[in-house]
């Protein structure tokens, strides 16, 4: 009985840890993010992405985050790649709703089409 309580504990206390962990480091990608730093943005995400194995339901929104920096950055098609990413596997959630209208502004300022295949195209300056 002793045992199966000290077992219960301590992976009580590994999923806090994890999620902590998650959160820690996905507010440090907001953080990178605001201060203009997508590298280090990308790195926090990646880091917050392999705490979220328990929590799926964060993926849209690390994909999101994700798909600004990759705008940010110029890789248009990889962004709308990401966003539709986001639309397919979690169409009820908000941030397909944000994707979507991520895409409907990357198609105003002519960098995606949706009527085409995502082809890559030199960002202009």
């Amino acid at each position: 009985m002793r045992v199966s309580i000290l077992l219960f504990l301590a992976l009580a206390l590994a999923g806090c840890s994890s999620r902590t962990a998650l959160d820690r480091h996905l507010d440090a990608a907001y953080e990178r993010y605001d201060a203009g730093d997508c590298e280090r943005t990308l790195l926090a995400l990646s880091q917050a992405e392999r705490h979220s194995r328990t929590r799926s339901q964060v993926q849209p929104e690390i994909s999101l985050l994700r798909g600004q920096c990759l705008e940010r950055q110029g890789l248009y098609v990889d962004a709308a790649q990401t966003y539709l990413f986001i639309q397919s596997r979690y169409p009820a959630s908000e941030y397909a709703y944000r994707a979507r209208a991520r895409l409907q502004t990357l198609e105003q300022l002519g960098h995606y089409r949706a009527d085409e295949p995502a082809v890559a195209r030199p960002a202009k300056p």
